[in-house]
């Protein structure tokens, strides 16, 4: 008895519940109402029609803006056939002669670009470029092949600039990579795997400030960058030199490395080192010109140093014919240990990042280690293109 009696003094509640609200007419939430779309709505302060925009048309819209502007880049290298025997008319008891192997150029897809000026320059990381006795093309989305006539590979930073002989060419808008904030949706389009063209990945910033070592599995290059961006948008080995792009279309970084070592975890260089050497380009009057020293060197660290028991520094492979450095004296074996009074090594940038802030015609001071001796020598900084 006494659960009916609860029962019915619920059922008495309700009831007086609903009579009140539909006498005091009052606005309660719908749920279904949640879900309806606000478009053709109008905003009660300006008087104009209110136009949901959902993330997915965001990314289309972004994708259908900047992909043309994104290309291919791809390298010409020869490759061997081997022995390949054919039929001689002439003579029936030598069915199948062979013929000498021979060289055949074929071309690879090995990265990603895109470009920055309607007459033709185009940015990639230079690890992709990084080899100057091969031969570079760019292919556009519409499949236009263009030779590349001039490359500017930046010393100290894994950016390169390409110039191509074209025209009308659509730029991408570069944005402001130092206003970046964890969480800000990021989408990555370029060339994945070497094989799939404007391929589009989308993910948010995971972090800032990363220091990592990048390099080319196309290309066997690495090198050690600092202050990159992380993003959990997929870049696979050849989206490197492809933009990320924020959801405004703009471009906030160059795509330039995957961690090995866990998945969703990719790289990019801010968009502001490549606004300032294209900046510097432009003020050059379109010459592609830097800081030069003239030597081939392998950065000996820290451990190496204890370990061979030599001075930290750069260590000279090669000595390039007619250049400052050849001028000046220097040698193969040489380790540059200072420059100007400042340390090399790869703490601060090596050798690459203290020449790079140096100006053409600059006299420079250099202490060497030879021979167990440390050495004084001065020289000119020269200039360079980027070939």
């Amino acid at each position: 008895m006494k659960r009916i009696a609860v029962l019915i003094g619920l059922l008495l509640i309700l009831i007086f519940i609903g009579s009140s609200t539909n006498q005091l007419n009052l606005n309660l939430p719908s749920f279904n109402g949640l879900f309806k779309p606000t478009a053709g709505k109008v905003s009660p302060q300006t008087g104009e029609n209110l136009k949901v925009v959902t993330e997915e048309s965001v990314i289309t819209k972004v994708v259908e803006d900047v992909s043309p502007s994104v290309v291919t880049v791809s390298v010409v290298r020869s490759r061997q056939i081997g022995r390949i025997f054919e039929i001689n008319p002439f003579d029936p008891f030598d069915v199948l002669r062979p013929r000498s192997s021979q060289d055949q150029p074929a071309t690879q897809d090995i990265g990603s670009a895109f470009i920055v000026s309607s007459d033709g320059l185009i940015v990639t990381n230079k690890h992709v470029v990084s080899d100057s006795n091969v031969k570079y093309r760019v292919i556009t989305k519409d499949d236009k092949e263009y030779a590349v006539e001039k490359i500017y590979r930046d010393p100290s930073n894994d950016v390169a600039i390409l110039k191509i002989n074209a025209s009308n060419l659509k730029p991408v808008e570069i944005g402001d990579s130092d206003n970046l904030k964890v969480g800000q949706m990021a989408i990555a389009i370029g060339t994945a795997l070497g094989e799939f063209r404007n391929t589009v990945t989308v993910g948010v910033i995971s972090g800032l400030g990363r220091g990592i070592t990048a390099g080319s599995p196309f290309e066997g290059y690495a090198e050690r960058l600092d202050n990159v961006i992380q993003t959990d948008a997929a870049i696979n080995p050849g989206n490197s030199g492809g933009p990320l792009l924020n959801s405004g279309g703009q471009v906030i970084a160059v795509n330039v490395a995957i961690s090995s070592e866990g998945q969703n975890i990719g790289f990019a260089l801010p968009i502001n080192v490549v606004r300032s050497l294209l900046t510097e380009f432009n003020k050059s009057g379109g010459k592609f010109e830097r800081p030069y020293l003239g030597v081939r060197y392998r950065m000996i660290t820290k451990d190496l140093a204890i370990q061979y028991e030599v001075p930290e520094g750069a260590y000279v492979q090669e000595v390039v014919s007619e250049s400052p450095a050849e001028k000046a004296g220097i040698l193969a074996e040489d380790v540059i240990t200072k420059i100007d009074g400042k340390k090399v090594s790869e703490d601060n940038g090596g050798l690459a990042k203290i020449i790079s802030e140096k100006k053409i015609g600059d006299k420079v001071t250099l202490d060497i280690w030879r021979d167990g001796e440390t050495k004084n020598i001065s020289l000119t900084v020269g200039q360079s293109s980027g070939e």
